[in-house]
């Protein structure tokens, strides 16, 4: 089962929805990095559930323990491995849907590559496996600023047809953090709480749009072919559960563009090469070039909803199926720290890949 990321920075995460527990073994952080519980806890917070009235009302504390890697507030550079508890597990909740499967889930295929599933809230499909990846992309923030890369941010930037209208690389974590709905304008806010609210009330769900920038980020980053930057941020992303697309840059818009108009002119300022538009997303090539990186991921509607829909079971008899347990009606709110997780893993692994690379170059000391 594929569990692992990364080359350098690597991640193993394991654990299931309703079992005992859910964490990640982070392997390849450099060691003396300054690192507290604190810290990863503060992101963790971001994305456990229960926060609000649009999320899963599941109470969870998603309380973090560092159980190796880490002496005396320093990593030692050997591997880190951090748990959380499942402390409000209800697996009996979905023992009436065992021998059903759940449309637009994971049950029937997981079950046909592997000839058995855990039925409990979806076992590893769960959204719980990215506490995680979370706890892992926090510690690659820190190796990140250790190295004078900015910050990453993310924020809801479209829920169903409500579209924020905000300049991206003016985002701050304090203007996303302001409202539920993890959207920095406050009207389109105030109007995806309200349709997330009724789409809750319904019984049904809505899908939407993450964006994402990172700033600061060198120009190097990345490596041509088949480990470009933009394809492992692509599979960083697209692997994080509900997600169905990605687009970086211009994306799918810049087909409309012509050459002309969509490359980017180059310009010197300050002793450094920039650009004066970014429709590349700051990765030409496969290789950041030291533009902030801005891309988009695109969710669909949760798959849970307490509307009865047709399915089939194991014996193929057809059957009505009425979602129940506790789930998000708009996966978005949460998904946002999902997201910084996954560019910030990806940013860091390549980061120090490229230190690799200038170190074996006889670049560095």
């Amino acid at each position: 089962m594929g569990s692992s990321f990364g080359h350098l920075f690597r991640i193993h995460t394991w654990g299931e929805s309703h079992g005992g527990g859910v964490g990640v073994a982070l392997d390849g952080c450099p060691p003396r990095l300054p690192l507290e519980p604190a810290e990863i806890q503060l992101e963790l917070d971001r994305r456990k559930p229960g926060q609000s009235r649009l999320t899963t009302p599941r109470q969870e504390e998603d309380r973090v323990e560092i159980l190796s890697g880490v002496f005396e507030g320093r990593t030692t550079g050997s591997p880190i491995l951090m748990m959380v508890h499942n402390k409000d597990a209800r697996p009996a909740a979905y023992e009436h849907m065992k021998d059903v499967f759940r449309p637009s889930h994971a049950d029937y295929t997981y079950e046909a590559k592997y000839g058995i599933r855990n039925w409990q809230g979806g076992g590893r499909a769960s959204a719980r496996e990215t506490i995680g990846r979370v706890a892992a992309g926090a510690v690659a923030r820190k190796v990140l600023r250790q190295h004078g890369v900015g910050e990453v941010h993310a924020y809801v930037s479209q829920v169903h047809g409500i579209e924020a209208k905000v300049d991206p690389l003016g985002v701050t974590r304090e203007r996303v953090e302001a409202s539920i709905t993890r959207c920095p304008d406050p009207e389109a806010a105030e109007e995806m709480e309200s349709a997330i609210d009724n789409a809750r009330r319904r019984g049904d769900s809505l899908g939407g749009v993450v964006t994402c920038v990172a700033h600061d980020v060198p120009p190097g980053l990345g490596d041509p072919v088949f480990d470009k930057l933009e394809a492992d941020l692509a599979k960083a992303i697209l692997s994080l559960p509900a997600c169905k697309g990605f687009e970086i840059g211009s994306g799918f818009a810049g087909t409309k563009l012509t050459g002309s108009t969509h490359n980017d002119p180059f310009f010197a300022e300050a002793g450094k090469v920039r650009t004066r538009t970014n429709h590349s997303g700051g990765v030409q090539g496969g290789i950041s070039n030291g533009e902030p990186i801005y891309l988009r991921v695109a969710f669909k509607p949760t798959a849970t909803i307490r509307i009865e829909q047709d399915t089939v079971g194991r014996d193929l008899e057809a059957a009505k199926l009425e979602g129940t347990g506790r789930h998000d009606p708009c996966v978005l709110p949460r998904a946002v720290p999902m997201v910084e997780a996954m560019v910030s893993l990806v940013l860091c692994d390549h980061l120090l890949r490229q230190l690799a690379l200038q170190g074996a170059a006889g670049e560095l000391p």
